[in-house]
Protein backbone atom coordinates (compact mmCIF):
# COMPACT_ATOMS: atom_id res chain seq x y z
CA UNK A 1 0.00 0.00 0.00
CA UNK A 2 2.74 2.28 1.00
CA UNK A 3 4.64 1.87 -2.74
CA UNK A 4 1.50 2.58 -4.97
CA UNK A 5 -0.71 4.49 -2.68
CA UNK A 6 0.86 8.23 -3.65
CA UNK A 7 0.49 7.18 -7.24
CA UNK A 8 -2.56 6.43 -7.59
CA UNK A 9 -3.85 9.06 -5.39
CA UNK A 10 -2.32 11.57 -8.14
CA UNK A 11 -3.49 9.64 -10.95
CA UNK A 12 -7.15 9.90 -9.74
CA UNK A 13 -6.69 13.07 -8.16
CA UNK A 14 -5.81 14.65 -11.98
CA UNK A 15 -9.28 13.78 -13.53
CA UNK A 16 -11.22 14.39 -10.42
CA UNK A 17 -9.48 17.03 -8.92
CA UNK A 18 -11.65 16.06 -5.31
CA UNK A 19 -9.28 15.07 -2.50
CA UNK A 20 -12.50 13.56 -1.13
CA UNK A 21 -13.45 11.69 -3.98
CA UNK A 22 -9.95 10.67 -5.16
CA UNK A 23 -9.35 9.41 -1.07
CA UNK A 24 -12.51 7.34 -1.46
CA UNK A 25 -11.44 5.79 -4.95
CA UNK A 26 -7.99 4.57 -3.69
CA UNK A 27 -9.51 3.61 -0.47
CA UNK A 28 -11.77 1.22 -2.32
CA UNK A 29 -9.19 0.10 -4.81
CA UNK A 30 -7.34 -1.06 -1.60
CA UNK A 31 -10.40 -2.74 -0.41
CA UNK A 32 -10.96 -4.35 -3.43
CA UNK A 33 -6.86 -5.98 -3.42
CA UNK A 34 -7.57 -6.89 -0.20
CA UNK A 35 -10.61 -9.22 -1.10
CA UNK A 36 -8.86 -10.57 -4.41
CA UNK A 37 -5.44 -11.21 -2.43
CA UNK A 38 -5.19 -14.72 -3.09
CA UNK A 39 -6.74 -14.26 -7.00
CA UNK A 40 -4.01 -10.92 -7.78
CA UNK A 41 -0.32 -11.89 -8.35
CA UNK A 42 2.06 -9.65 -6.80
CA UNK A 43 4.33 -9.10 -10.08
CA UNK A 44 0.88 -7.60 -11.47
CA UNK A 45 -0.48 -5.80 -8.33
CA UNK A 46 0.72 -2.87 -10.30
CA UNK A 47 -1.52 -2.62 -12.95
CA UNK A 48 -4.23 -4.61 -11.41
CA UNK A 49 -4.05 -1.80 -8.71
CA UNK A 50 -4.23 0.97 -11.33
CA UNK A 51 -6.81 -1.07 -13.20
CA UNK A 52 -9.52 -1.00 -11.07
CA UNK A 53 -8.89 2.95 -9.73
CA UNK A 54 -9.18 3.78 -13.41
CA UNK A 55 -12.41 1.94 -14.06
CA UNK A 56 -13.37 3.16 -10.04
CA UNK A 57 -12.84 6.36 -11.60
CA UNK A 58 -14.82 6.15 -14.92
CA UNK A 59 -17.88 4.75 -12.61
CA UNK A 60 -17.94 7.81 -10.38
CA UNK A 61 -17.87 10.23 -13.10
CA UNK A 62 -20.77 8.20 -15.43
CA UNK A 63 -22.86 8.30 -12.18
CA UNK A 64 -21.94 11.48 -11.07
CA UNK A 65 -20.83 13.68 -13.81
CA UNK A 66 -19.01 16.85 -12.19
CA UNK A 67 -15.22 17.85 -11.60
CA UNK A 68 -14.63 20.16 -8.98
CA UNK A 69 -11.23 22.21 -8.76
CA UNK A 70 -10.36 21.87 -5.30
CA UNK A 71 -6.54 22.17 -4.66
CA UNK A 72 -3.35 23.50 -6.44
CA UNK A 73 -0.62 20.69 -7.94
CA UNK A 74 2.03 20.23 -5.90
CA UNK A 75 4.34 20.42 -8.41
CA UNK A 76 5.10 24.13 -9.04
CA UNK A 77 8.77 25.78 -9.47
CA UNK A 78 8.91 27.88 -6.09
CA UNK A 79 10.28 31.31 -7.90
CA UNK A 80 6.86 31.28 -10.31
CA UNK A 81 4.12 34.03 -8.65
CA UNK A 82 1.16 33.00 -7.07
CA UNK A 83 -0.95 34.71 -9.91
CA UNK A 84 0.59 33.21 -12.69
CA UNK A 85 1.45 29.80 -11.30
CA UNK A 86 -3.10 30.12 -10.89
CA UNK A 87 -3.25 30.54 -14.41
CA UNK A 88 -0.68 28.53 -15.82
CA UNK A 89 -3.09 25.63 -13.41
CA UNK A 90 -6.59 26.71 -14.84
CA UNK A 91 -4.76 26.34 -18.78
CA UNK A 92 -3.44 22.76 -18.11
CA UNK A 93 -6.93 22.12 -15.81
CA UNK A 94 -9.21 23.28 -19.16
CA UNK A 95 -7.23 21.21 -21.74
CA UNK A 96 -6.88 18.16 -19.39
CA UNK A 97 -11.09 18.35 -19.13
CA UNK A 98 -11.17 18.91 -23.22
CA UNK A 99 -9.47 14.76 -23.36
CA UNK A 100 -11.60 12.49 -23.38
CA UNK A 101 -11.52 10.03 -19.93
CA UNK A 102 -9.43 7.24 -21.62
CA UNK A 103 -6.90 10.23 -23.66
CA UNK A 104 -6.52 11.50 -19.99
CA UNK A 105 -6.02 8.48 -18.44
CA UNK A 106 -2.94 7.56 -20.94
CA UNK A 107 -1.70 10.95 -20.90
CA UNK A 108 -1.56 11.39 -17.07
CA UNK A 109 -0.30 7.91 -16.68
CA UNK A 110 2.53 8.38 -19.57
CA UNK A 111 3.73 11.81 -18.79
CA UNK A 112 2.86 12.27 -15.25
CA UNK A 113 3.63 8.89 -14.01
CA UNK A 114 5.82 8.09 -16.16
CA UNK A 115 4.74 4.71 -17.24
CA UNK A 116 5.49 2.60 -20.12
CA UNK A 117 3.45 2.21 -22.89
CA UNK A 118 2.88 -2.00 -22.25
CA UNK A 119 2.15 -0.97 -18.32
CA UNK A 120 -0.76 1.23 -19.85
CA UNK A 121 -2.16 -1.05 -21.97
CA UNK A 122 -1.95 -3.57 -19.28
CA UNK A 123 -3.91 -1.01 -16.75
CA UNK A 124 -6.32 0.46 -19.13
CA UNK A 125 -6.64 -3.20 -21.23
CA UNK A 126 -5.92 -1.82 -24.42
CA UNK A 127 -3.16 -2.74 -26.92
CA UNK A 128 -0.08 -0.57 -27.15
CA UNK A 129 -0.39 0.58 -30.44
CA UNK A 130 -3.88 1.84 -28.99
CA UNK A 131 -2.11 3.51 -26.63
CA UNK A 132 0.23 5.03 -28.60
CA UNK A 133 -2.44 6.77 -30.58
CA UNK A 134 -4.54 7.65 -27.70
CA UNK A 135 -1.42 9.26 -25.95
CA UNK A 136 -0.61 11.01 -29.58
CA UNK A 137 -4.14 12.17 -30.07
CA UNK A 138 -4.40 14.15 -26.29
CA UNK A 139 -0.88 15.75 -26.79
CA UNK A 140 -2.17 16.88 -29.95
CA UNK A 141 -5.26 18.32 -28.60
CA UNK A 142 -3.04 19.49 -25.39
CA UNK A 143 -0.84 21.10 -28.08
CA UNK A 144 -3.32 22.79 -30.20
CA UNK A 145 -5.18 24.47 -27.29
CA UNK A 146 -2.01 25.21 -25.13
CA UNK A 147 -0.86 27.52 -28.30
CA UNK A 148 -3.99 30.03 -27.35
CA UNK A 149 -3.48 31.28 -23.95
CA UNK A 150 -6.39 32.58 -24.00
CA UNK A 151 -8.69 29.57 -23.85
CA UNK A 152 -10.37 30.87 -20.60
CA UNK A 153 -10.96 34.49 -21.65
Amino acid sequence: MKEYAGRLHRFVFKSLRNTEDTRDIVQDTFAKLWVNRKKVEWEKAKSWLFTVAHNGMLNFIKTRNRVELVEEYSQWEPHMEDELRMELKEIVDYCLDQLTPVQRSVLLLRDLEGYEYKEISEILNLSESQVKVYLFRARQKMKSQLKDLTVLA
